[in-house]
């Protein structure tokens, strides 16, 4: 088995690994109750403590929630609200944030949510204040122990500033690196923990032509032009070397990776036991990355 680094998560008291895993797939791709207990289990036999999810993912809270089961004192429960109908109907009224997250404290089969986070809650939302107030009464209520918000852009900058959020969950990958600069090193000086989602760019790079679904469009389209050397490599070695950027950015503390191969998540995890990416090579990537992108690259939500 391989084991993982761990990391304190900015302020809160968690201690977290640095490979969480990210709830989507097994929801959207109707996974198995079976298959999920099978990758959750060796996941957190390894060293697994963080598992993100959100409402809107299909039946992926209810999964989880069966599969760690009485392992529940072992891992850390984030999810995220703002879409209950689903991802195309966002609905950030107060009242039914705050019915979202019960349901999702039943769905997860917990007493508490370690993490309650605003799904890519606009920027004219966050500034009128109500959604923030409603996640802040249900960490009063004792309903989830952390706030957090969950976003790219200037609506992640503004989350940050505003200092009323515990974590900030934002897109960093070889192909997503508009929150370096934007607001990563504000959340590291105000000690938010900080989770990257989509830590592998989709692994975008595998498809020889551009993808019909929009999901994987844009890293494709970017990744084409930035044109790293490394993606040229074994598989196995271009995944390990844009994982390890990304948990090379300082300020990271865990990577969301979601899959629904009960295998995969070991492979991840032993790509990190060749260590931190050499700083040459990380400047190397964040060169590229200043002499390619266009100023419209900002962080994909």
């Amino acid at each position: 088995m391989t084991t993982i680094e761990r990391r304190r998560l900015g302020r809160t008291d968690m201690t977290v690994s640095v490979l969480g895993f990210g709830g989507s797939e097994i929801g959207y791709q109707q996974v198995s109750a079976r298959t999920v207990t099978r990758l959750l289990g060796s996941a957190l036999d390894a060293g697994l403590n963080v598992i993100d999810t959100a409402e809107c993912y299909a039946d992926s809270e209810t999964l989880i929630g069966r599969a760690v089961g009485a392992r529940r004192r072992d891992v850390y429960l984030f999810t995220k609200c703002g879409h209950a109908g689903g991802w195309s109907r966002p609905d950030w009224r107060p009242p039914l944030l705050l019915a979202s997250i019960e349901r999702s404290l039943r769905r997860l089969a917990t007493d508490h949510l370690d993490l309650v986070q605003l799904h890519s809650c606009s920027l004219a939302e966050l500034r009128k204040g109500d959604v923030i107030a409603a996640l802040e009464r249900a960490r009063e209520r004792g309903w989830t122990r952390y706030i957090g918000y969950s976003g790219d852009a200037e609506a992640a900058r503004y989350a940050v500033e505003c200092g009323r959020f515990d974590t900030l969950q934002t897109s960093v990958s070889i192909a997503d690196q508009d929150a370096v600069a934007r607001t990563l090193p504000l959340a590291r000086a105000r000690r938010m923990g900080v989770i990257a989602k989509r830590p592998l760019a989709n692994v975008a790079w595998t498809y020889a032509r551009k993808p019909a679904e929009p999901y994987y469009q844009t890293y494709w389209s970017r990744l084409r032009r930035l044109d790293y050397d490394f993606l040229k490599d074994e598989p196995g070695d271009a995944v390990g070397t844009a994982l390890r950027f990304t948990l090379g950015i300082p300020g990271i503390h865990t990577a969301i990776v979601g899959t629904t191969k009960p295998e995969r998540w070991q492979e991840n995890a032993a790509l990190l036991a060749a260590g931190p990416l050499p700083r040459a090579e990380l400047a190397r990537i964040r060169a590229r990355w200043h002499e390619v992108a266009d100023p419209s690259w900002v962080g994909q939500v």
